[in-house]
């Protein structure tokens, strides 16, 4: 399975320009939550109109799994807690989203809600719990907008700014690997990176940065490799490897890369 990730494209229409045209060249694209913006000053209905679109687009030319971030709180429910209400209804576009499980080939996949509430937390851990009963023989795969606290994947340059919760989960679960995003800088600061191993999670975040083309992840779970793209250069992985520090950038791409990454970009920007 051929995977890319990106996350925090906060509404910027080239990056979504980017990301459908690139993904026809993947079995899987998964959208690790913030695809919309709060700082714009485009109205949050229009910008779910537009996104819902763009969606749509990716899940015509392959498989989409999308988690909300905390950009993408649109709503309240019931019971006061702010939700993604728009995600839950990019359901009737056949794409998988916020609390869904879904098995591809050899992988469960399970896609985490931001909460900020009771409520939504106590499903999503009822999630984790179903999950783990079912996991035998899978990968086990987390989509969460948060990476965990005290990684590499959640440094700011100055703090984490990760999630103790995910951190929790992840000792008492041990899934495979957790996409991830929200904590922009990681990628790019000294103590931070794109990349993390807690016992044998792997654990990814793209970053962000200015520019068309969002940084991203690309992982071939045949070949057993991962590979980060920003306007920084290229890093690969081994996935059937420890993880050794510092990972240094590659002079030459892996034969299952198509594309180069981009030459330009500014690399600084805020979770």
């Amino acid at each position: 399975m051929r995977c890319l990730l990106v996350a925090d494209l906060h509404y910027s229409l080239p990056k979504f320009d980017w990301l459908l045209k690139s993904a026809g060249d993947f079995d899987l694209v998964v959208l690790a939550g913030d695809a919309l913006d709060l700082g714009s000053a485009v109205d949050y209905r229009a910008q779910t109109i537009v996104v819902r679109k763009y969606l749509q687009r990716i899940s015509r030319v392959t498989r989409l799994l999308v988690c909300s971030g905390n950009h993408d709180l649109d709503s309240q429910s019931d019971r006061g807690e702010k939700v993604a209400r728009w995600i839950d209804d990019i359901r009737a576009l056949d794409i998988a989203a916020d609390g869904d499980s879904v098995i591809i080939d050899d992988t469960l996949f399970t896609i985490c809600p931001w909460w900020e509430g009771p409520i939504v937390r106590r499903r999503l851990e009822m999630q984790l719990e179903s999950d783990a009963a079912r996991r035998e023989g899978l990968r086990w795969v987390w989509i969460h907008h948060a990476p965990p606290v005290n990684s590499p994947t959640s440094w700011t340059g100055v703090k984490s700014f990760g999630d103790a919760d995910v951190a929790a989960w992840i000792a008492k679960y041990n899934p495979d690997i957790v996409f991830s995003g929200h904590v922009h800088q990681s990628p790019f600061v000294n103590g931070g990176s794109w990349i993390d191993r807690i016992g044998s999670t792997w654990i990814f975040n793209a970053g962000y940065e200015y520019g068309e083309r969002p940084p991203h992840v690309l992982i071939d779970t045949q070949v057993g490799e991962a590979a980060w793209l920003s306007a920084t250069g290229v890093q690969i992985v081994r996935l059937d490897q420890p993880l050794s520090r510092p990972v240094e950038f590659a002079s030459v791409l892996p034969g299952w890369i198509s594309f180069k990454p981009s030459a330009s970009a500014s690399a600084s920007a805020s979770p």
